[in-house]
């Protein structure tokens, strides 16, 4: 059900992305009179068709949901009757070609500002960036931040979520700035500025430089009561339901809930004797926490999540929304920071600055896909906004093959005054396919390894 659900959300997200991209060529291309044979979602096989009559465009579905294309009157792919010469993308001239071409991850940013359009009106609820216990020597504490502190922005960029805050300090940090500037404020609402330094920091990826900054959200001490129990678990074999209260553990008496996690992480596969209080009764229980692997180690974990009080929950959540009108600025404000943020680690890579372990092919994009799907419809349209800017930077990169390689040739044919000779164009292509398809292959293959670890 799992494989079910990542694929379905993932051939969706996909599928909208994709189509989005080609309409932009397809419509472009009909509004400066290029006759277009088919408008295809997906490559191999086709699965669905339609065509109003022989003389219209051929709309198709086709098998492998990782792409698409439009098909426009060409004679540099095949004989041309003489009544559709006119209509031949090659005859067009040069700024028709240009707008064609560059439409496709033109659209895919528009699409990415309105998606993130939507997701700034309808609203997103989170936890609100509330800094905890901050351990020393990590970066965090060399900055000066304490517990308590709220993150108001990054990089003068509203962050009104602890996701959202974590997210753009990260990904200004893999972007190579040398300094990330926070704005917080403290408890008695008054804001101070606080300055990251990454200057004598070695980047390897995401993971490990959330451990390096030393940020965890604040979490208030909450009574050692069960909320949930999961099915099939530990906690569900042993007779724990909702609403006990762990009096102790091995003869420990429990002050907390945390002080209870940290049991149980410490005895995986071992046998705890519980104290229970149901019902104003006092119960002994005996659990055996299931043995899980974490981050290469072996940790105890039993299925259960602890009680949090409705008042609580409210004061740690923010709902942050905009008004259509206020949103569409911060839209394209968002679009911009992502795109540039995209260009700054695609450099970064090639430079060797930053680690390919960055690099996400299908496999890890469909696990993106459903997770998002899973947290709901914001979350799923926040991803495929994100999605959206990445196919529409990469395909203006000046490599042959992606739209900014074909862009670059129309560049040169400015230059030049006549386009580059057919054996060029096909040379350059033929590598522009190799480079793309061993980089495929690469993200194929730590997409593999990821699974394996």
């Amino acid at each position: 059900m799992d494989f079910l659900h990542t694929l379905f959300y993932f051939i969706i997200a996909i599928g909208i992305l994709v189509s989005f991209h080609e309409f932009g060529h397809f419509w472009v291309a009909r509004k400066v009179g290029v006759k277009v044979i088919r408008f295809s979602v997906g490559f191999g096989k086709v699965l669905w068709s339609y065509q109003r009559n022989p003389e219209a465009t051929e709309y198709v579905l086709s098998a492998i949901p990782l792409g698409g294309y439009v098909k426009m009157v060409d004679e540099r792919e095949g004989e041309v009757a003489s009544e559709d010469l006119p209509y031949a993308f090659n005859r067009q001239p040069l700024w028709a070609r240009t707008a064609i071409v560059a439409a496709g991850p033109a659209f895919n940013l528009i699409l990415a500002v309105i998606l993130f359009w939507c997701v700034l009106v309808v609203g997103e609820t989170g936890i609100k960036p509330i800094i905890g216990v901050v351990a020393q020597g990590t970066l965090a504490a060399n900055a000066g931040f304490v517990e308590g502190d709220e993150i108001v922005s990054v990089n003068d960029k509203l962050t009104p979520t602890w996701t959202e805050a974590m997210g753009v300090i990260i990904a200004s940090a893999l972007n190579g700035d040398q300094e990330v500037n926070v704005t917080v404020k403290n408890l008695d609402n008054q804001q101070n500025e606080r300055s990251l330094s990454f200057s004598e920091t070695t980047i390897q990826s995401p993971e490990v430089l959330y451990q390096q900054l030393g940020f965890k959200p604040w979490s208030p001490k909450l009574k050692p009561i069960i909320g949930n129990v999961l099915p099939e678990s530990a906690a569900l074999n042993a007779g724990l339901l909702k609403g006990d209260v762990l009096i102790s553990a091995d003869g420990v008496l429990l002050q907390d809930w945390m002080q209870w996690v940290e049991m149980v992480k410490s005895h995986p596969a071992v046998l705890i004797n519980v104290v229970i209080e149901r019902d104003g009764v006092q119960l002994p229980l005996s659990i055996t926490p299931k043995s899980v692997q974490v981050e290469q180690k072996t940790e105890g974990k039993i299925g259960a999540a602890v009680l949090v009080p409705e008042d609580l929950l409210k004061s740690v959540t923010v709902e942050y929304a905009l008004s259509p009108i206020d949103a569409i600025p911060i839209a394209f404000e968002t679009t911009g920071y992502y795109s540039s943020a995209t260009l700054k680690m695609m450099g970064r890579m090639l430079l060797g600055k930053a680690s390919v372990e960055n690099l996400s092919g299908p496999i890890s994009i469909a696990q993106y896909a459903g997770q998002s799907a899973t947290m709901g419809l914001v979350a799923f349209i926040k991803f495929m906004a994100l999605v959206s800017v990445s196919l529409g930077v990469l395909n203006l990169l000046p490599v042959p093959v992606l739209d900014g390689g074909h862009l670059l040739f129309f560049a040169l044919e400015a230059i030049k005054g006549r386009p580059l000779s057919d054996k060029i164009q096909n040379f350059f292509q033929q590598v522009g396919m190799t480079l793309l398809m061993s980089l495929m292959a690469l993200a194929m293959f730590l997409d593999v390894q990821r699974l394996f670890h």
